[in-house]
C-alpha cells in the first residue's frame, strides 16, 4: 500500500527518485517495473505493471462504441508509459508524460494505495486548497457506497 504525501524534485532529464519507504514495495511487487499515465485532472498515475495491466484489461474491454470509453482508453492506455526503477531508485519519466502535467522541478507524490499520483507542486496546492474549499461551502456529493463510511 502506497499513502502519504512527499515532495520530490524532478532533475534536468526527467527523473523523480522514488521515497526510499516505497522502494521495498515497488521491488516485491513488481520487481521495480512500474507504468506511467496521464489523469483527467493533469496529473500522472504511477501503478506497479500488474496493477496497470489489470487496469488495462478492463480499459480495453470498454465498448470502443462508446464516446466517453474511447476517450478514456486513448488517454489513459495511449498515453501508458513501462518505466523502470533504476539503481538509484528513480523513475525516468517521459517529456511527453512530464508536458502533460506540467511537471517541471518541484513536485509531489501522493500514495493512493495501489498507485502513486505525481502533481506539479504549484497544481497540487492549488487544486487542494479548491477542493477543502468548496467541501466547506457545499454539501457532500458522496456515492452510496461511502455515505456510511465512517473517519
Amino acid at each position: 500500500m502506497f499513502r502519504g504525501a512527499t515532495k520530490v524534485t524532478l532533475d534536468a532529464k526527467g527523473r523523480v527518485a522514488v521515497p526510499t519507504r516505497y522502494r521495498e514495495r515497488i521491488q516485491e511487487r513488481c520487481d521495480g517495473h512500474m507504468v506511467a499515465t496521464v489523469d483527467r485532472d493533469y496529473c500522472l498515475l504511477l501503478y506497479p505493471l500488474p496493477d496497470w495491466e489489470e487496469i488495462e484489461r478492463r480499459l480495453v474491454r470498454l465498448p470502443s462504441l462508446n464516446r466517453q470509453a474511447r476517450r478514456l482508453q486513448r488517454l489513459m492506455v495511449g498515453y501508458a508509459s513501462e518505466l523502470d526503477l533504476d539503481s538509484h531508485g528513480r523513475l525516468l519519466l517521459p517529456r511527453e508524460l512530464r508536458e502533460f502535467a506540467t511537471l517541471d522541478r518541484q513536485a509531489i507524490l501522493i500514495g493512493q494505495g495501489n498507485k502513486f499520483e505525481l502533481w506539479d507542486e504549484a497544481r497540487w496546492n492549488e487544486r487542494r486548497d479548491e477542493w477543502l474549499a468548496a467541501e466547506e461551502h457545499e454539501a457532500p456529493d458522496l456515492p452510496a457506497e461511502l455515505e456510511t463510511l465512517s473517519l
